[in-house]
């Protein structure tokens, strides 16, 4: 891996991993994950998180290539999840006389992760309290439920280096070439975005922090056009659309759903949609498609009947939603069903449940394929849209 510059005095000896095929056993992760861990040279050393035991040894390697011989003094502890603590035990081990940072929930949730022995090694910190350890000031803000309740962020005062945890991650080694916000996106809406609310609460803590580099615990250091990256996490956060656009997410058993889907989306395009795209939920990503429906400001749901109620893949797809708070948005419905249909008032009922939802009428209930009447109806939904 290319050498990362953050300044002289503070280090990258994080790892890729492009080994991995499911990041936390469920997001797919095509170009692999960066676990990021940071060294800080000054009168004391110290380490800024370890790396999950899947690349404990190279990260060792790279840690002991940038001490030349020094010890540890201090291991900061920012986010307890196993991809960035699996290495403290040891670390604990190499440094005996190395002291633990952490808050008091961290130290109290230590013990379910490893058997270590704590008494003269923590190093308790409350919020906004410091940290000196030469040239360089720690400063800790607490960050609950972002998205573990122990979370904290870390700022580094004289270099003005802002530690985020997970904050700002993003899915991806660091050797992949590609646009930030897409896999940024994807990995805050399905692994942050439950708590929008507390990561509005940590922006407004460090609004007033003059931040020169954010590093988080994935993905890129983030060093120019900062404000870019947290107007999208502000956005984010706040469950706001990010661009007009219609996600129309749909199963289709036999063909017959997926056929009228692609007729509405013409239907849509030519009444002046700015964006349609098509998700068939049993094909696709479920975790790419929930980064859509958060993004674009307008939703279709398009389901047949299932066993008197919904296709397993759109029941998964509509109460990942509903955990992940989604809210804020315009949403259709139409349904398949050649008898009994339910599919609609399956949707429907789960959608209410949801924050700010607004429900468009008329929802469409197509009878085995799709019909005259159901093409006018599409006309009617996509004119409202259109409005909306």
């Amino acid at each position: 891996m290319k050498k990362i510059e953050i300044t002289d005095t503070i280090k990258y000896i994080g790892v890729n991993d492009n080994e991995i095929d499911l990041f936390e056993s469920q997001y797919v992760v095509p170009k692999g994950i960066s676990y990021n861990s940071y060294l800080i040279e000054d009168d004391k050393i110290v380490v800024m998180d370890t790396v999950d035991k899947r690349k404990q040894k190279e990260w060792f390697e790279n840690l002991q290539t940038e001490l030349k011989g020094r010890e540890v003094d201090y291991l900061v502890v920012s986010h307890l999840e196993p991809d960035h603590s699996s290495s403290i035990k040891l670390l604990t081990e190499q440094y005996p006389n190395m002291k633990i940072v952490g808050n008091a929930l961290t130290f109290k949730m230590l013990p379910q992760f490893f058997d270590i022995g704590l008494e003269n090694r923590q190093v308790v910190v409350k919020e906004g309290e410091t940290l000196n350890i030469g040239h360089h000031t720690l400063q800790f803000f607490m960050a609950p439920m972002v998205h573990w309740p122990e979370v904290m962020v870390t700022y580094e005062q004289t270099e003005k280096v802002l530690f985020t945890a997970d904050g700002f991650g993003k899915f991806g080694s660091l050797d992949a070439e590609e646009d930030w916000a897409c896999e940024a996106r994807r990995y805050y809406f399905n692994i942050v975005g439950k708590y929008g609310m507390q990561v509005q609460a940590l922006l407004k803590k460090v609004a007033n922090l003059e931040v020169k580099t954010i590093c988080p615990l994935h993905g890129p250091i983030l060093k120019e056009n900062l404000s870019y990256y947290i107007n999208k996490y502000d956005k984010w956060s706040s469950y706001e659309p990010e661009d007009e656009g219609i996600l129309v997410a749909y199963n289709s058993i036999h063909g017959n759903t997926k056929k009228a889907v692609e007729r509405l989306e013409k239907i849509l395009l030519e009444a002046g949609a700015k964006k349609v795209i098509l998700s068939d939920l049993a094909r696709e990503d479920m975790a790419e498609v929930i980064e859509d429906a958060f993004r674009y400001d307008k939703m279709i749901v398009a389901c047949p009947t299932y066993d008197a109620g919904l296709f397993p893949f759109m029941e998964k797809f509509l109460r990942h939603l509903k955990h992940k708070n989604y809210q804020k948005r315009t949403v259709g419905i139409i349904e398949n069903g050649s008898w009994a249909p339910a599919a609609a008032k399956n949707m429907k009922e789960l959608l209410e449940q949801m924050k700010d939802i607004t429900i468009v009428e008329p929802i469409i209930h197509i009878k085995t394929t799709m019909s005259e009447q159901n093409e006018q109806e599409m006309q009617q939904l996509a004119r409202f849209l259109g409005r909306t």
